[in-house]
């Protein structure tokens, strides 16, 4: 039998297959020689003609073994097969030891034939065994008629397990490639989002300590050049230093700038949800604002852009949704967030609901929880899910 389950496999086969497909090299030749020997030992009326089918049908074998054609091109093998019939029936007519010969032939034909086929010709060539050692006068037996008929069960068995498990192993191959790929993927997500991490907090750090502070440096030296009687020689150094922090201030906010995610560096946080609602790809997503939009600090903008990116990406991957909505709602005290769709929907108490990854839920939760606000999921099997999130807005805005 040769193992290779597909006619057009190019990949080499493993050495345990290629020392299968070797036996049966050997099988058939030893069962043509055998076949030769006792025509030529038993002095058999035709011993010189059983030498020659032999032969030729060693050489048709030999040579379709060696044609990579039958292995590509069905017609190919086909014909292959088809003057190989012929010469073993040559072979079977002119001796019963003919019969034999059968053996090999039933896993050439279930491995280059399609299953139908294959099924036919082995049955066919169980007959014909069996016919011509009958027609050659030998004593019929039990085994004359079980011989082949065995040989033929054995071989479909084998031919068809060995193409289940090498299905099998195709399936599993792929799979692994699938998971190695998803791992690198995943890998590189979380690289790529610890980055953007790191920069939001340093712009956060900055935004709120070094920033704040200069702002605030800034304001102290402005009123006390203000106080400071004209002509005062101090005057000088304090609009100096004033005039000093203003420009490390500007120099701050460019950083924060530089630091920001890429949606909110040409843009509002409303230019950045619109284009995110565009661009995402399966369900038809919908952008709306509500109330009046006011002016957000930037860890408010980077939280709820990132909440919306977090929740459509689950809504992509998960929820297998027709449908989907963003709605950034502007209040008196503070700013919402909804993300809706009609999908499958999920069970929010479940462990490891949508979990995974980089953004879940919990990090969700956890970027609300750091700016004092909270976040809601409403979802049910079959029922869609509702994301919110809720941030009050700081005592400058709300004024």
């Amino acid at each position: 039998m040769d193992p290779r389950s597909s006619p057009s496999s190019s990949t080499p086969p493993a050495p345990v297959l290629r020392a299968l497909r070797l036996c049966l090299h050997a099988l058939l030749a030893g069962l043509l020689a055998l076949a030769a020997v006792k025509a030529v030992a038993g002095d058999a009326p035709h011993a010189t003609a059983v030498v020659v089918a032999a032969v030729t049908t060693a050489v048709v074998y030999a040579l379709g073994a060696l044609s990579p054609a039958v292995d590509r091109s069905p017609r190919a093998a086909a014909a292959w097969l088809g003057a190989l019939g012929v010469a073993w029936l040559i072979l079977l007519a002119l001796s019963p030891d003919g019969l034999w010969t059968a053996f090999p032939l039933y896993f050439l034909q279930l491995r280059l034939l399609p299953a139908r086929w294959g099924l036919a010709a082995v049955a066919a060539t169980a007959a014909t065994a069996i016919a011509g050692f009958v027609l050659h006068g030998q004593a019929v037996t039990p085994g004359t008629f079980i011989g082949p008929l065995l040989g033929a069960a054995v071989a479909v068995a084998t031919v068809l397990g060995h193409q289940a498990l090498h299905r099998e192993s195709e399936r599993r191959r792929e799979l692994i490639e699938e998971l190695i790929a998803t791992r690198e993927e995943l890998a590189a997500a979380e690289r790529t989002a610890g980055t953007l991490a790191e920069r939001e907090r340093l712009a956060r750090e900055i935004h709120d300590t070094l920033a704040q502070g200069l702002s605030s440096i800034q304001l102290l030296l402005r009123a006390a050049e203000r106080t400071l009687p004209d002509g005062d020689p101090a005057a000088v150094h304090v609009r100096r230093a004033r005039e000093a922090a203003q420009d490390n201030l500007a120099e701050a906010r460019r950083f924060v700038r530089a630091l920001t995610p890429p949606g909110l560096e040409h843009g509002s946080l409303t230019a950045a949800l619109e284009r995110l609602c565009a661009a995402t790809v399966g369900p038809a997503v919908r952008f709306g604002v509500s109330g009046t939009p006011v002016e957000l600090p930037t860890p408010y903008e980077v939280a709820l852009l990132r909440v919306a990116q977090s929740a459509l990406a689950n809504t992509v991957r998960h929820a297998g949704a027709a449908r989907a909505g963003v709605t950034l709602s502007f209040m008196d005290t503070s700013v919402a967030l909804d993300v809706v769709d009609d999908g499958s929907g999920f069970d929010p108490t479940a462990p490891r609901a949508r979990t995974g990854g980089g953004f879940g839920l919990p990090a969700m939760r956890s970027r609300a929880r750091s700016l004092g606000g909270t976040l809601s999921v409403e979802s049910a099997p079959g029922q869609g899910t509702a994301v919110a999130i809720t941030l009050p807005l700081p005592a400058g805005d709300t004024a």
